[in-house]
């Protein structure tokens, strides 16, 4: 009788292994002094520092890359989509004023490639690392069957920690506020599947480092702003984009009218557009179109916002403000 293996059946544990050991290095450079190191426990352990709060609340998020991965895979390009996993999970996070503190993930594959699987996780290390927070723990199931042999699918999880009080939800939105736009490096996460139609496979590769360019970690721009300045609302625009990311942090009452004109629309999106004959409102509903994150700000601090973020070098866009409207929109 033919005798069957966990690795005649696809799995390969001691190469599993293998990639464990690969990794550690590329881990350890994102723990922070609050990793409690506990090597036979069956969980990660965090120590959350309660002195620097009075109430602190925790946040958390949970976000994967999407067909991005396909691009990736048809380019043979690993090391970046890493950063995608924790840059869109610890932008939203940010999104209510938030610190990230740490990151798990999983991965899914039908075979174990050691290869992309390191490069995989040196930019989810590189993310943590962009993030400040730590990757503590994470999950590697090698499925065949479920997926086919070069096949492989990401899923993050990050926590964060804000106290009570300084929460930003939206609410304190009001007529008048500016929206300052903060860039982004390029699709980010999202569209992967009209871009995939829209461009020919010699286009994509041609256009490999736009397309593939890392999603944008927003942390360390955006954290020093929230003990500086009043802000009333923080929007990551990734999928539904500027008609559903941006109003989704809109009080009952209030509108957004933005002037397309105020920025630059990177070229890529314009291509895209273009191949694929893409209507404009379909654009702005599915790409980032060139802003990343976007600042609800009151008008009596944008100046001085303004001011600061040209000083620290960072660019940003005054892209529009706050109207009044009961249908609770976006004008663009």
């Amino acid at each position: 009788m033919r005798k069957i293996t966990y690795k005649k059946s696809g799995v390969d544990i001691n190469k599993a292994e293998g990639f464990i050991q690969a990794i550690k290095s590329d881990i350890k450079s994102t723990l922070s002094a609050s990793v409690l190191n506990r090597t036979r426990a069956f969980s990660s352990l965090f120590s959350l520092d309660k002195s620097a709060y009075k109430d602190p609340v925790l946040v958390s998020s949970c976000d994967g890359v999407g067909t991005k991965l396909l691009v990736a895979n048809l380019l043979n390009k690993h090391d970046t989509v890493g950063i995608d996993l924790v840059a869109m999970n610890v932008n939203d996070i940010l999104c209510v004023g938030a610190r990230p503190l740490f990151f798990l993930d999983y991965i899914a594959c039908g075979k174990l490639n050691p290869k992309v699987m390191v490069d995989v996780v040196k930019g989810i290390a590189e993310g943590c690392r962009q993030a400040g927070c730590s990757l503590i723990g994470g999950e590697t199931a090698e499925m065949p069957g479920m997926y086919k042999k070069d096949d492989y699918d990401l899923a993050g999880f990050a926590l964060g920690v804000i106290e009570k009080s300084k929460i930003i939800d939206g609410t304190k939105i009001k007529e008048g506020d500016i929206l300052i736009g903060l860039p982004s490096s390029g699709p980010h996460s999202n569209g992967y599947s009209m871009i995939r139609k829209a461009l020919s496979l010699k286009e994509q590769k041609e256009l490999k480092g736009q397309i593939l360019a890392p999603t944008k970690v927003y942390v360390k721009e955006v954290l020093p702003l929230l003990d500086k300045f009043d802000i009333n609302g923080i929007a990551h625009i990734t999928g539904g984009a500027f008609y559903e990311k941006l109003t989704k942090i809109l009080p009952d009452g209030k509108c957004f009218e933005v002037d397309k004109r105020s920025w630059k629309v990177p070229e890529i999106f314009r291509l895209i557009q273009s191949r694929g004959n893409i209507e404009e409102k379909e654009m702005f509903r599915t790409f980032n179109m060139g802003i990343g994150m976007v600042l609800v700000v009151p008008l009596n601090e944008g100046q001085r916002l303004s001011d600061y973020l040209q000083e620290a070098k960072t660019k940003f866009y005054r892209i529009g403000k706050v109207i009044c409207d009961p249908k609770r929109k976006i004008i663009l």
